[in-house]
């Protein structure tokens, strides 16, 4: 399983962060929220993609409940220059946000090519 990595709340340290980790490792950021049937299903699909990966491979993953972690998970979006959506996955390489995409297109394909890239 992937390191855990537990952001802070505030956005701007949390973005800062997130780039300076990934020019070490993959991150991946997954946003969610825990009432909503969309998030429910990328959610299943994050975490099949997260069950497939080799033990040694070294990616980190932080998780945001948008509604408990509202202005994190919305200043973060804010500091990076997106839009914000749940479900979201945000993904970290070389110090930079390399993908991002959201609702129906987080499959375990997705998250497979992302990688592989």
């Amino acid at each position: 399983m992937p390191e855990s990595l537990t952001l802070p709340a505030d956005p701007a340290e949390a973005a800062d962060l997130l780039l300076e980790t990934s020019k070490g490792r993959d991150v991946v950021v997954f946003k969610k929220s825990p009432i909503c049937p969309v998030s429910t299903r990328a959610e299943f699909e994050f975490r099949t993609w997260l069950k497939s990966l080799d033990a040694a491979d070294p990616i980190a993953v932080a998780e945001i409940d948008v509604i408990a972690e509202k202005p994190l998970a919305r200043g973060l979006t804010a500091a990076l220059g997106i839009d914000h959506q749940s479900p979201q996955a945000l993904w970290f390489r070389g110090g930079e946000l390399q993908w991002h995409d959201s609702h129906s297109a987080l499959t375990k394909s997705r998250f497979d090519g992302a990688h592989a890239s």
